[in-house]
């Protein structure tokens, strides 16, 4: 509540009176979960320390300002804090301010109970400057003091540890539990005034306060005109640095952009997703200025290295690749700060599939702030083989699927992985999830990228009036298992029509009418087939239908033998088929 009163106070429109008073209520604009926000600013301050890199010149310094986070007991406490952390650290994000609040109580009661660590200690070891304010709560000297030292280190990111007391001023709830989580209270809300000498109405801000709120109103707009003159003469300096500067500043695309996406045929290798995502993002790099990312310590596995650039680390913050170490939840989280600084920074984040479960939370707020990161997801299924039930992932795509604003693709070949970067690009409010293989998949001859963008539509077809036999459909890898049982059923003169599901949630958004003709309602023999768990698929295939797939957790084996033991073949496809 305190950051949105102050932001309120400061003037940004973002968070109005009307928002305050509705703190918790329809409609609020307030919400947010612990370390998730601390995680952010460490993206914010990344990007920050990137695009000044980049972009700044000995002459012209067009990319300065810190970034700030306040933070409490509950955030520190949250694993996804310290990852970050040390991440902030390791970057040496300098111009990353951030302040603890340390007033020792916790929801439960006092942070004696469970957290007794020496935080500054911590913090230091992690890398950073720190500061101890002991008097947070009329010490204003003294957090101006902090402030200063804070910025005069240039090397370190800067945690200032305030010491305060949990709602200061209320006479009788004051540093306890009961005030951090609930309302004081009619009758302690008047105590509180009283002790205060607080003498208005409730959200009444008065005259002074407002004058001295809005000081710094004239004071911006100064600033802020004389940092268009500088960019306006940088401009004119380094044209090439500026056109890119402003597209990543006002979130266009380059023109043509997408025409740098590989395109194949059916004549082209068979290859892993995971590779063929390579190539996609090395062209995307190439094509779009803002565009960078990284991996959990898996970029060898994921393949999701930019091999025109370097390490994005301490001293070289102007490369593009970002090294996340094994720290998934905060991978996800920075990289929503990342996305949320410039409209035109597109920010991936890579791991195994089956470990969107390590940072699921980050996925969750990149979703509900409609962040358009791309979470690069490789060893999507049983495929993976010998690794085994541990790294197999069978409820995550349903569990992905079942987010709100967030698009979850599974391509099945090249043209599919080409469409999937194209739309996770395109969608500018909410991420994406590209689940890959790790198996060698054939380029399939009716694939598209068109196709793609509609989340499902006809692969093959030897029908005529929308009328088929039988549907089968597919996604992923699972989609050249499907065309091969298709043609097989058709040398026996059936008529089968094979879909690639692509994405579930770009079909649902199609016309009734396209919907239609992908799935006519009076074909009811449809068969499913994915490797992961048939929970969802009777939505497509309806009552008379067969879905395919694993409902159980998978095995250690190649992967050869493991589709071949649960059912994922041709054969099975063929018999189900003939069972309808």
């Amino acid at each position: 509540m305190l950051q949105y009163a102050l932001l309120h106070l400061a003037g940004y429109d973002s968070v109005t009176m009307d928002d305050l008073k509705a703190f918790r209520q329809w409609g609020s604009r307030t919400p947010g979960p612990l370390g998730q926000g601390f995680a952010n600013a460490v993206g914010l301050a990344l990007a920050e320390k990137h695009l000044a890199a980049r972009f700044n010149k000995p002459d012209l310094k067009i990319v300065d300002h810190y970034t700030y986070v306040i933070l409490g007991d509950g955030c520190q406490m949250e694993g996804v804090s310290n990852e970050a952390s040390s991440l902030a650290g390791h970057w040496g994000l300098g111009k990353l301010i951030a302040f603890y609040d340390d007033n020792h109580i916790s929801i439960d009661g006092s942070t004696d109970i469970a957290f007794t660590e020496d935080v500054l200690a911590r913090y230091g070891a992690l890398g950073w400057h720190t500061i101890w304010v002991k008097n947070g709560n009329t010490g204003y000297d003294d957090i101006r003091a902090a402030i200063k030292e804070a910025k005069a280190v240039k090397d370190k990111p800067t945690l200032i540890k305030v010491t305060t007391t949990i709602g200061y001023g209320s006479p009788n709830k004051a540093n306890t539990y009961s005030v951090h989580g609930s309302a004081l209270g009619t009758k302690e809300v008047e105590a509180t005034k009283n002790n205060l000498s607080w003498r208005h109405e409730p959200f009444h801000v008065p005259d002074e306060v407002k004058r001295h709120w809005s000081h710094h109103i004239d004071e911006g707009a100064s600033l802020e005109a004389e940092w268009n003159k500088k960019i306006a003469e940088y401009e004119k300096k380094y044209h090439q640095e500026a056109a890119e500067l402003k597209s990543i500043i006002s979130g266009e695309l380059p023109s043509g952009w997408d025409n740098s996406l590989p395109k194949y045929t059916p004549e082209n290798p068979a290859d892993a997703t995971r590779n063929l995502s390579q190539q996609c993002l090395n062209a995307l790099a190439k094509a779009i200025p803002g565009f960078l990312g990284g991996s959990a310590d898996l970029a060898t596995s994921n393949m999701t290295l930019l091999k025109m650039f370097g390490d994005f680390q301490k001293d070289t913050p102007e490369e593009r690749n970002i090294r996340f170490g094994v720290r998934e939840h905060a991978m996800g989280a920075i990289s929503n700060g990342i996305a949320l600084h410039s409209p035109g920074l597109i920010p991936y984040c890579a791991t195994f599939f089956v470990f969107t479960d390590y940072m699921r939370a980050a996925i969750r707020l990149s979703a509900l702030c409609g962040s358009r990161v791309i979470f690069v997801m490789t060893h999507d299924s049983i495929g993976l083989g010998e690794d085994g039930p541990t790294h197999q992932p069978v409820e995550q795509l349903f569990s992905l699927r079942a987010m709100p604003n967030i698009l979850m693709l599974r391509p099945a070949d090249g043209n599919e992985t080409s469409g999937a970067y194209k739309i996770a690009v395109l969608n500018r409010q909410r991420p994406s999830v590209l689940a890959l293989s790790r198996q060698k998949l054939q380029q399939l001859k009716g694939t598209s990228v068109e196709g793609v963008a509609k989340g499902g539509y006809i692969v093959s077809d030897n029908s005529s009036g929308n009328k088929p036999d039988l549907i089968l459909i597919g996604t992923g890898s699972e989609l050249e298992i499907v065309e091969k049982a298709a043609d097989e059923l058709r040398k026996e003169r059936k008529t089968v029509r094979v879909v690639s599901l692509v994405c579930w949630e770009l079909f649902e958004e199609q016309s009734e009418k396209y919907k239609e003709s992908v799935f006519p309602s009076e074909v009811t023999s449809r068969i499913s087939v994915e490797a992961g768990v048939t929970f969802g698929w009777e939505k497509y295939i309806g009552e008379k239908g067969k879905a395919i797939g694993v409902d159980r957790f998978g095995s250690s084996a190649p992967a050869w033998k493991i589709y071949k033991e649960l059912g994922l073949t041709v054969e099975n496809v063929i018999a189900t088929a003939k069972s309808l």
